[in-house]
């Protein structure tokens, strides 16, 4: 077993750690990872490989019809559907994929992103139904720091808190809440304000030492943490730069600003005391704590000073009026993330799918075919942790389940292991983020739609606004085809750790 800070890579028999069974903490969550187990019995479909990719692309098909018509998170639950159903006409063995579904569905990270989300979403609500967005929008405009510089501000402060906790999904739960709805009232365009905030948790799970992507990337390939970080800056502080400049040239701003949920009433100093749900969750992130476990002390911390200071009574909070029914802000943020929640139920029964199917495996056998020389075995890192990653929606695993591969070929092409832990890591960031069915994109959308309709922002909207991916995109492949990083940088610490 090796072990880098809280993260342990298992071998089994002797076998490279990244084989089999992953121990890992992602952004704060802990969970085991069966990856790429090739004892796995596989489902046989009619028509081979074709019969075996139909879901996958009902799902596409579905979600760029989704994407097309700025759909909600509602149309991306049918595309995961649709291709559940679509499976199943093609399946030789419908027992196996039945089983396959249940196996998806019983990956511990499924019912840790489902509880983070439905707990994410009651401290959200207690956030925007108490007053504190009012108060802190009116104060912001008072102080004339609207439109392209709050989107600016609200990048910067993003990277440092996702940089400093390692966790970009827990980073969305903090500042979307908070940050989100002042924005759009002071002026900005509200999907600016996501890709502001996105593309401020993409560079911290890019270059934080925490973050579970870097740890991963870094342990993976054998390779010194602290030095990783150093070589890595090379990519990622050009990425972070070319976003800022384009919020501050692209951002869009209105005149006239949406009313958010209680705008009509006076400002309520009080409510700032509520600012202790998301102090409370930062907190207790950077101190490497669950993120079901910060989430729940921050609601918990909020509901007790949001009674004791009279900004809730207990029936603002949770009511039996009778009739059958329940009321109140609780109930109403639980039953308010259903669509994500069936969303999550569709993209873990497909990964299960795929994985029975053994569609991973075909695609590191067909990569593995491409990499050649140093260019092309760059090239096929980045094609092959890409694609992984948009596929299961989580960098890391994508990370783990290609380390072997990728130090087999990045080692017959001669290319340093930090050069291969930073394609790995810079690619996750970039292809997991612009994939608009995964967490990066479902879930700041699905926080948006608290805020009203008119303000909510389609997951499909949100690849396009995240300038700090689309910056990485293009220094990756720069660099792939000049050679940017490559040398003499990385062969300097090569040769320092050795």
């Amino acid at each position: 077993m090796s072990s880098v800070g809280n993260y342990k890579f298992h071998s089994i028999d002797g076998h490279a750690p990244t084989k089999l069974l992953v121990w890992m903490q992602v952004g704060n969550i802990s969970y085991m990872e069966d990856s790429m187990d090739k004892k796995i019995q596989r489902i046989d479909y009619h028509f081979g490989k074709v019969g075996s990719l139909t879901p996958l692309i009902a799902a596409a098909a579905m979600i760029l019809w989704a994407a097309r018509s700025q759909s909600n998170v509602n149309g991306y639950v049918l595309a995961f559907f649709a291709a559940l159903v679509t499976g199943i006409i093609f399946t030789k063995d419908e027992k196996a994929y039945g089983e396959a579904i249940v196996y998806g569905l019983g990956k511990p990270m499924f019912a840790v992103i489902v509880m983070a989300v439905i707990l994410a979403a009651i401290s959200g609500k207690l956030i925007s139904t108490s007053g504190v967005v009012q108060t802190i929008a009116v104060y912001v405009v008072a102080a004339g720091f609207t439109g392209k510089l709050f989107v600016a501000a609200t990048f910067i402060i993003t990277c440092l808190l996702a940089f400093a906790t390692g966790t970009s999904v827990g980073t969305y739960f903090v500042v979307i809440p908070i940050l989100f709805p002042v924005g759009v009232m002071a002026g900005v365009a509200p999907e600016f304000m996501i890709g502001a905030i996105v593309s401020g948790a993409a560079f911290g799970d890019n270059l934080g030492p925490i973050s579970d992507t870097t740890i991963a990337s870094s342990a993976t390939q054998h390779a010194d943490l602290g030095t990783v970080v150093k070589t890595r800056t090379r990519y990622s502080l050009p990425a972070a730069a070319g976003a800022l400049l384009l919020f501050l040239l692209l951002s869009k701003t209105t005149d006239e600003s949406p009313v958010i949920g209680g705008g009509d009433e006076l400002t309520n100093p009080v409510s700032m005391v509520m600012l202790v749900i998301p102090v409370v969750i930062i907190v207790l992130c950077m101190m490497r704590k669950h993120l079901i476990t910060a989430l729940s002390w921050g609601i918990l911390a909020g509901i007790a000073v949001g009674l004791l200071s009279g900004i809730y009574t207990v029936e603002d909070l949770v009511a039996f009026p009778g009739g059958f029914s329940v009321s109140g802000a609780i109930i109403e943020a639980i039953t308010g993330t259903a669509g994500t929640v069936a969303m999550l139920i569709g993209v873990f029964s497909l990964l299960g799918v795929l994985e029975r199917g053994g569609f991973f495996e075909d695609v590191r056998g067909l990569l593995t075919s491409l990499a050649k020389r140093e260019r092309s075995t760059e090239a096929t890192i980045v094609l092959s942790v890409g694609i992984l990653s948009m596929v299961t929606g989580v960098i890391s695993v994508a990370i783990v389940a290609l380390g072997d591969l990728i130090n087999e070929i990045g080692e017959k092409a001669g290319i340093s292991r930090y050069r291969r832990a930073n394609l790995m890591d810079c690619t996750g960031c970039v292809f997991c983020f612009l994939a608009p069915w995964t967490v990066h994109c479902v879930i700041p959308a699905q926080l948006t739609a608290q805020f009203g309709e008119s303000v909510a922002v389609a997951p499909g909207s949100v690849p396009f606004v995240n300038y700090y991916s689309l910056c990485m995109l293009v220094i990756l492949v720069f660099a792939v085809v000049t050679g940017y990083g490559r040398k003499p940088l990385s062969v300097a610490y090569e040769r320092r750790s050795e």
